[in-house]
């Protein structure tokens, strides 16, 4: 069985998280609900399982709590922070960013 590529995207506030799931979206990946706070990002880690976070703002600790805590989850920031896979420096840069990371391989736990 194939599973989806599903996308986690985070932001500061309710506004800016839905102008990066507008950013992130995609006809190619599924996108989980999204967060705004380290408790929901953490629970969606558990639940949806994504393979990529997009997080924008200051969230540097908590890409260091995901990197910990899922080191295979590639991620996607606005700035250069340890743990970060690529840095986009736009919204318009996200969609192209996540497609150009390679799909996870392997088999798929149930």
């Amino acid at each position: 069985m194939c599973r989806a590529l599903v996308v986690l995207c985070v932001a500061t506030d309710e506004a800016a998280l839905a102008a990066l799931k507008a950013a992130s979206v995609s006809a190619d990946w599924e996108l989980a609900p999204g967060a705004t706070d380290v408790r929901s990002v953490l629970d969606q880690i558990d639940s949806e399982r994504p393979h990529v976070l997009v997080i924008f703002g200051e969230h540097e600790e908590l890409i260091t709590i995901v990197r910990a805590r899922s080191p295979s989850i590639r991620i996607v920031s606005d700035r250069d922070a340890p743990g970060a896979t690529v840095v986009a420096t736009s919204l318009d840069e996200v969609r192209g960013l996540v497609l150009g990371l390679p799909r996870p391989g392997g088999p798929v736990g149930a």
